[in-house]
Protein backbone atom coordinates (compact mmCIF):
# COMPACT_ATOMS: atom_id res chain seq x y z
CA UNK A 1 0.00 0.00 0.00
CA UNK A 2 2.63 2.27 0.99
CA UNK A 3 4.50 1.91 -2.33
CA UNK A 4 1.38 2.44 -4.36
CA UNK A 5 0.96 5.80 -2.65
CA UNK A 6 4.74 7.12 -3.49
CA UNK A 7 4.57 5.69 -6.73
CA UNK A 8 1.57 7.87 -7.49
CA UNK A 9 3.35 10.86 -5.82
CA UNK A 10 6.44 9.99 -7.89
CA UNK A 11 3.99 10.04 -11.27
CA UNK A 12 2.27 13.15 -10.19
CA UNK A 13 4.83 15.24 -9.53
CA UNK A 14 6.82 13.91 -12.40
CA UNK A 15 3.71 15.11 -14.52
CA UNK A 16 3.60 18.43 -12.85
CA UNK A 17 7.10 18.96 -13.65
CA UNK A 18 6.58 18.08 -16.84
CA UNK A 19 3.68 20.82 -17.06
CA UNK A 20 5.82 23.55 -15.73
CA UNK A 21 8.63 22.90 -18.34
CA UNK A 22 6.47 22.35 -21.11
CA UNK A 23 4.18 25.63 -19.60
CA UNK A 24 7.89 27.74 -19.41
CA UNK A 25 9.16 27.19 -22.33
CA UNK A 26 5.54 27.84 -24.40
CA UNK A 27 5.22 31.13 -22.99
CA UNK A 28 2.20 30.07 -21.70
CA UNK A 29 0.42 30.10 -17.93
CA UNK A 30 -1.61 32.20 -16.30
CA UNK A 31 0.99 34.03 -13.29
CA UNK A 32 4.03 33.80 -15.74
CA UNK A 33 5.64 37.43 -16.73
CA UNK A 34 4.87 36.50 -19.83
CA UNK A 35 0.70 36.21 -19.36
CA UNK A 36 1.36 39.44 -17.16
CA UNK A 37 2.87 41.42 -20.04
CA UNK A 38 0.07 40.12 -22.13
CA UNK A 39 -2.54 41.16 -19.90
CA UNK A 40 -0.92 44.53 -19.04
CA UNK A 41 -0.84 47.84 -20.96
CA UNK A 42 2.32 47.33 -22.44
CA UNK A 43 1.00 47.83 -25.70
CA UNK A 44 2.58 44.94 -27.17
CA UNK A 45 1.04 42.24 -28.99
CA UNK A 46 -0.42 39.25 -27.63
CA UNK A 47 1.73 37.37 -29.70
CA UNK A 48 5.12 39.16 -29.18
CA UNK A 49 6.31 36.83 -27.27
CA UNK A 50 6.29 33.93 -29.52
CA UNK A 51 6.95 36.19 -32.49
CA UNK A 52 10.13 37.51 -30.13
CA UNK A 53 11.52 33.93 -29.52
CA UNK A 54 11.57 32.75 -33.11
CA UNK A 55 13.12 35.68 -33.78
CA UNK A 56 15.84 35.18 -31.62
CA UNK A 57 16.23 31.41 -32.75
CA UNK A 58 16.57 32.54 -36.08
CA UNK A 59 19.71 34.99 -34.94
CA UNK A 60 17.40 38.09 -36.04
CA UNK A 61 17.88 41.19 -33.06
CA UNK A 62 15.60 41.39 -30.38
CA UNK A 63 13.81 44.81 -31.15
CA UNK A 64 11.80 44.36 -27.99
CA UNK A 65 14.79 44.86 -25.71
CA UNK A 66 15.24 48.59 -24.51
CA UNK A 67 18.22 50.57 -25.01
CA UNK A 68 19.93 51.80 -21.90
CA UNK A 69 18.68 55.54 -21.82
CA UNK A 70 15.55 53.85 -21.92
CA UNK A 71 16.00 52.19 -18.08
CA UNK A 72 16.42 53.92 -14.81
CA UNK A 73 18.56 51.96 -12.68
CA UNK A 74 18.56 52.70 -8.17
CA UNK A 75 22.32 51.39 -7.06
CA UNK A 76 21.68 50.48 -3.30
CA UNK A 77 24.91 49.16 -1.74
CA UNK A 78 24.58 46.15 0.64
CA UNK A 79 28.35 45.20 1.25
CA UNK A 80 30.04 46.95 3.82
CA UNK A 81 32.27 48.54 1.23
CA UNK A 82 32.23 52.40 1.13
CA UNK A 83 31.29 54.21 -2.00
CA UNK A 84 30.20 51.31 -3.65
CA UNK A 85 27.02 52.69 -4.55
CA UNK A 86 28.07 55.66 -5.85
CA UNK A 87 30.63 54.71 -7.98
CA UNK A 88 28.77 51.53 -9.82
CA UNK A 89 26.02 54.78 -10.31
CA UNK A 90 28.69 56.73 -12.15
CA UNK A 91 30.00 53.52 -14.55
CA UNK A 92 26.51 52.45 -15.31
CA UNK A 93 25.39 56.58 -16.11
CA UNK A 94 28.18 56.73 -18.56
CA UNK A 95 27.25 53.60 -20.17
CA UNK A 96 24.12 55.42 -20.75
CA UNK A 97 22.10 54.06 -18.13
CA UNK A 98 19.62 56.43 -16.20
CA UNK A 99 19.82 56.83 -12.54
CA UNK A 100 17.22 56.89 -10.25
CA UNK A 101 18.18 56.60 -6.43
CA UNK A 102 21.66 55.98 -4.89
CA UNK A 103 22.25 54.58 -1.35
CA UNK A 104 22.44 52.02 1.01
CA UNK A 105 20.12 49.08 0.70
CA UNK A 106 17.48 48.81 2.22
CA UNK A 107 17.20 46.75 5.91
CA UNK A 108 15.87 42.94 4.44
CA UNK A 109 18.58 42.91 1.91
CA UNK A 110 21.59 45.37 3.85
CA UNK A 111 24.33 42.88 4.36
CA UNK A 112 22.27 39.77 3.21
CA UNK A 113 22.94 39.41 -0.64
CA UNK A 114 25.79 36.89 -1.17
CA UNK A 115 26.44 37.01 -5.06
CA UNK A 116 27.45 39.73 -7.01
CA UNK A 117 24.43 41.78 -7.32
CA UNK A 118 20.36 41.49 -7.04
CA UNK A 119 18.09 43.07 -9.30
CA UNK A 120 14.59 43.85 -8.53
CA UNK A 121 11.84 44.92 -10.57
CA UNK A 122 8.36 44.27 -12.48
CA UNK A 123 7.88 41.19 -13.79
CA UNK A 124 7.22 42.64 -17.13
CA UNK A 125 11.01 43.78 -16.89
CA UNK A 126 12.24 40.44 -16.24
CA UNK A 127 12.56 39.40 -20.00
CA UNK A 128 13.57 43.10 -21.55
CA UNK A 129 14.85 46.38 -19.25
CA UNK A 130 16.83 43.23 -16.37
CA UNK A 131 18.19 41.84 -19.36
CA UNK A 132 19.74 44.32 -20.23
CA UNK A 133 21.22 45.37 -16.85
CA UNK A 134 21.87 41.73 -16.32
CA UNK A 135 24.39 42.25 -19.12
CA UNK A 136 26.44 44.76 -17.04
CA UNK A 137 26.71 42.55 -13.97
CA UNK A 138 28.38 39.61 -14.32
CA UNK A 139 26.44 37.07 -11.65
CA UNK A 140 23.73 38.99 -10.99
CA UNK A 141 20.43 37.25 -10.27
CA UNK A 142 16.94 38.55 -11.11
CA UNK A 143 13.66 38.81 -9.03
CA UNK A 144 10.76 40.64 -9.68
CA UNK A 145 8.03 42.41 -7.07
CA UNK A 146 5.11 43.64 -6.95
CA UNK A 147 6.03 47.08 -8.32
CA UNK A 148 4.55 48.80 -11.13
CA UNK A 149 7.46 51.24 -11.68
CA UNK A 150 9.37 51.04 -14.53
CA UNK A 151 12.50 51.76 -12.45
CA UNK A 152 14.94 48.35 -11.51
CA UNK A 153 16.82 48.00 -8.06
CA UNK A 154 20.52 47.19 -8.19
CA UNK A 155 21.38 45.57 -4.91
CA UNK A 156 25.22 44.92 -4.98
CA UNK A 157 26.12 42.16 -2.95
CA UNK A 158 29.31 40.76 -1.59
CA UNK A 159 30.16 39.17 -4.30
CA UNK A 160 30.57 42.13 -6.51
CA UNK A 161 33.81 42.98 -7.48
CA UNK A 162 33.52 45.40 -10.88
CA UNK A 163 31.01 45.69 -13.99
CA UNK A 164 30.92 43.99 -16.67
CA UNK A 165 33.67 44.84 -19.74
CA UNK A 166 32.00 47.05 -21.66
CA UNK A 167 31.13 45.11 -25.39
CA UNK A 168 33.72 46.01 -28.10
CA UNK A 169 36.53 47.37 -24.90
CA UNK A 170 39.14 45.58 -23.57
CA UNK A 171 38.72 43.95 -20.41
CA UNK A 172 39.83 46.59 -18.00
CA UNK A 173 39.84 50.29 -19.15
CA UNK A 174 42.29 52.73 -17.59
CA UNK A 175 42.08 53.31 -14.42
CA UNK A 176 41.28 57.13 -14.47
CA UNK A 177 38.31 58.80 -12.94
CA UNK A 178 35.58 59.68 -14.75
CA UNK A 179 35.53 63.36 -15.78
CA UNK A 180 31.89 63.45 -14.56
CA UNK A 181 32.78 62.22 -11.12
CA UNK A 182 32.74 64.56 -8.38
CA UNK A 183 35.30 64.72 -6.25
CA UNK A 184 35.25 64.41 -2.17
CA UNK A 185 31.21 63.81 -2.36
CA UNK A 186 30.02 63.13 1.15
CA UNK A 187 27.70 60.11 -0.02
CA UNK A 188 28.80 57.12 1.93
CA UNK A 189 26.68 54.69 -0.31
Amino acid sequence: MLAAVAAVAVLGLGGWGTLQLVDAFSGGGGGSPQAARKNGDCGKAAHGDQTDARAASHGAPREQLPGPADITVNVYNATPRSGLAKTTADELKQRGFRIGKVGNAPAPYDKNVNGAALLLGAPEDTDTAMRVLQEQVEGAEVKSDVRKGEEIDLIIGAGFKELAPRKGTSPRPAATPPASTPSGGAAKC
